[in-house]
């Protein structure tokens, strides 16, 4: 595996720029605030459906949740851009006996309450007219082998849109619960019912 390399000074001169090309490329970025437990890392799950993904949860990170960002991305997106290793990704290659050490590693970095590491579930781009969301079970092994405390964080981002020649992006964020108190197959419902009411909720958003 890749592990990463994270830098202070990198990641400080590249959030000025990444609100520029969010300012610049969409309309709108929007989310829901949800209770943010203090003294704690981060597990941040989300849909994955493009190539923005990453920069979304970076941004959330950044201006909202407090915490220094992690990233885990397949092996071989994060060798074709390498200067992602910098902004804290990491790799994963599920056809390689080295997934197990990925996740072990996703899990050293939530020891710290400081960090926040974002994860895609569904393990591949999903389109995100899709109802289900499917959560790999390296989920519960990640979280089952973290010893501090972690806050488990879902969303389901979408986007519309409707009058701007821009499209606009909402994270729609709920708390999943912690690391101590972690069901694999509760979080799999929890996160579904969220996602069919996210889209829900949809429909309604203010524009």
């Amino acid at each position: 595996m890749i592990p990463q390399r994270r830098s202070g000074l990198v990641h400080k001169l590249f959030m000025p720029y990444l609100a520029y090309r969010l300012r610049k490329d969409f309309n709108r970025f929007e989310y829901n605030k949800i209770d943010i437990l203090p003294g704690h890392s981060i597990l941040l799950l989300c849909n994955h459906f493009s190539w923005w993904d990453g920069f979304w949860a970076g941004q959330l990170a950044h201006v909202y949740l407090d915490r220094k960002f992690y990233i885990m991305m397949q092996e071989d997106h994060l060798q074709q851009r390498m200067f992602f290793n910098r902004l804290g990704g990491f790799s994963i290659n599920r056809q390689s006996k080295e997934v197990v050490q990925s996740l072990q590693y996703a899990a050293d970095l939530l020891n710290d309450p400081e960090n926040l590491v974002t994860v895609f579930p569904q393990g591949a781009l999903v389109s995100n007219h899709a109802t289900e969301i499917d959560i790999e079970r390296g989920i519960a092994y990640i979280v089952k082998k973290i010893k501090g405390k972690c806050q488990i964080i879902y969303y389901s981002a979408l986007i519309d849109y409707f009058e701007s020649l821009k499209p606009s992006v909402y994270l729609h964020l709920t708390h999943c619960g912690t690391n101590y108190d972690f069901d694999y197959e509760r979080l799999r419902q929890h996160i579904n019912a969220h996602h069919k009411k996210a889209l829900v909720d949809q429909v309604n958003v203010d524009h």
